[in-house]
């Protein structure tokens, strides 16, 4: 069993204080969690209380920030073959990316999707059903 690596200071010591680095369903699990919380729902806009994360902020750069946040999205995918789910599955979520990618490479108002398609969140989500029926020892309660 491996040991996860302590997190003390940050934004993810909040987030749970450590993250494993194991290759089993619930380090995963909660790998993809913590990403998908850093991405969409790290920080709340004061006044209209709406999370935004490192991907809305990624916007802020022309271009490479949607590159960046693709590249975030594909380590998303990549965890999700390594649970060894399947090609539609994955191919939903390729897609989440691309139309997030494709949205934010539009100058000027590319930021606006990412207040309303969240594709990390929309790819958890396809990352949590497959967990919920093939390992469901890695369910957890939320609340």
């Amino acid at each position: 069993m491996v040991k996860p690596t302590p997190m003390k200071s940050g934004p993810f010591a909040k987030m749970g204080g450590n993250l494993p680095i194991g290759v089993d369903a619930a380090s995963v699990r909660q790998r993809v969690e913590v990403l998908e919380q850093a991405l969409e729902r790290m920080f709340v806009i004061p006044g209209i209380n709406r999370p935004i994360g490192i991907d809305a902020m990624l916007g802020l750069l022309p271009v490479g920030g949607s590159f960046i946040g693709a590249a975030f999205g594909a380590y998303m995918i990549w965890e999700a073959r390594n649970l060894g789910m399947g090609k539609l599955a994955m191919t939903r979520m390729a897609g989440n990316v691309g139309v997030d990618w494709l949205f934010g490479l539009v100058p000027g108002i590319g930021i606006i999707p990412d207040f309303f398609f969240r594709s990390n969140t929309r790819n958890l989500r396809i990352i949590r059903k497959h967990l919920d029926k093939h390992h469901p020892a890695t369910v957890v309660i939320q609340g």
